[in-house]
């Protein structure tokens, strides 16, 4: 049997189904239904294919963005319901109801996939967007996640309304009805929305800032910002989820603007013994002269105070109407002029050492400076190293560190008394 009495003997089977159109039309809606899935299957096929030798070149890489978020494998997915809305006038014997129903369910998987691939276009758009400059202070994720939202309502808006065959503007005006319920549910995404909105536009948050949030836990950097939630990673690696709103109902610290400074600030205290506090006699201060950092200031300092001395005639013999270098003085004009010799301390800065009010722990000497650098690990060496060193010259001022007495003192204090 050729091919020609093969199709003959078809066609006269084909024909003998004049008799059952319903059998016939089932028939023909499978044959179609099976014609779709394979062009489908070919489009996907031929689609994918192309787009991979495009994505090749490099002034086309940006292709491989849309193929790894499956935008050609949503479009590829139209195909068959395309088919079959287009087909349907082919089909024997259907009626006018059951083919409006079947090209509507149709339309409405066209509609759904177009839309699932405009929700991928957008991810797309946005891979693409992070390797740019501007996605490092400006993240667009937000309004992303929004724009899919809307897409997706409005979409299953329009589904709907195919599927029972109504207008969509039937369904809007019956939303609009309903604007409190809706509001009320989405309350929080309009709050993130808007808090969002001026996060971004005012500038006040980046990914990659440090900021600190001690009511939530946060206390580390910003790695995502969505509509709804702001992710902090602490120093211990844990993650925290801050809601978007609640950064602008609430405050927080943003270390943004130390990190741009190039300087960290030192701001730490030396509790000095006050009973070591005391006048330098002269041999002490000819000693201090031969300390290179205090040559100037010893040397400026007793030409001021030998002038005044003499000023004040027979009185000043007395030690309490006479002006002498204390060891305190000293030793602060010893830690300004030592921190700003430092190669680590910012010149162009703030730098000053200074007393504060005595107290119950002794004479508070602060040291206020900022280093030249932001890391973290080198500014907690810098700064152990620049206090390590005052405390180990401080005896050298005749000085001592205050400390609450120990166990071994109250030891030492009663082997003094046996």
């Amino acid at each position: 049997m050729d091919i020609r009495d093969f199709w003959l003997q078809a066609q006269a089977h084909w024909s003998s189904l004049d008799n059952h159109p319903l059998l016939r039309a089932g028939l023909s809606l499978a044959l179609l239904l099976t014609i779709a899935l394979v062009l489908g299957r070919v489009a996907r096929f031929l689609i994918l294919h192309g787009v991979k030798l495009l994505g090749r070149q490099p002034a086309l890489h940006w292709l491989n963005d849309l193929l790894h978020n499956k935008v050609f494998h949503r479009l590829a997915q139209t195909v068959p319901s395309l088919v079959i809305q287009f087909g349907l006038t082919l089909v024997p014997v259907l009626s006018e109801k059951a083919a409006h129903f079947i090209g509507n369910v149709a339309l409405a998987v066209t509609i759904l996939f177009l839309t699932l691939a405009m929700g991928a276009l957008l991810n797309a758009l946005l891979d693409i967007y992070a390797r740019t400059e501007h996605a490092r202070t400006r993240s667009i994720k937000g309004y992303v996640q929004l724009a899919k939202m809307v897409l997706y309502i409005f979409a299953a808006i329009i589904v709907v309304a195919t599927l029972i065959d109504r207008s969509p503007l039937l369904l809007l005006s019956g939303l609009g009805a309903m604007s409190a319920v809706i509001l009320l549910v989405y309350k929080d995404t309009l709050l993130s929305f808007v808090a969002s909105v001026q996060l971004t536009s005012n500038d006040m948050l980046r990914v990659g800032d440090w900021i600190e949030m001690p009511q939530v836990g946060a206390d580390g950097d910003v790695v995502d910002i969505t509509l709804h939630t702001v992710k902090v990673q602490n120093f211990d690696k844990t993650i925290v989820s801050i809601p978007t709103w609640r950064l602008m109902s609430e405050s927080f610290k943003n270390w943004r603007g130390m990190q741009q400074s190039g300087g960290r600030r030192i701001k730490r205290s030396l509790h000095i013994d006050a009973s070591g506090v005391r006048f330098l006699n002269a041999d002490e201060q000819q000693r201090l002269t031969q300390v290179r950092l205090l040559t100037d200031y010893v040397g400026r300092k007793q030409a001021e105070l030998h002038s005044w001395n003499e000023a004040q005639g027979e009185v000043a013999d007395l030690a309490a109407n006479r002006r002498n270098l204390t060891n305190l003085g000293t030793f602060r004009a010893f830690a300004l002029a030592y921190l700003k010799s430092h190669p680590d301390i910012q010149p162009n800065m703030t730098c000053m050492v200074r007393q504060m009010e005595t107290g119950a722990q002794g004479v508070p000497l602060e040291i206020y400076c900022f280093t030249r650098t932001t890391v973290w690990a080198d500014y907690e060496r810098i700064q152990g190293d620049i206090f390590d060193y005052l405390l180990a010259v401080m005896p050298e001022f005749g000085l001592s560190l205050y400390q609450q007495p120990s166990g071994t003192d109250f030891r030492r204090g009663m082997i003094t008394a046996r």
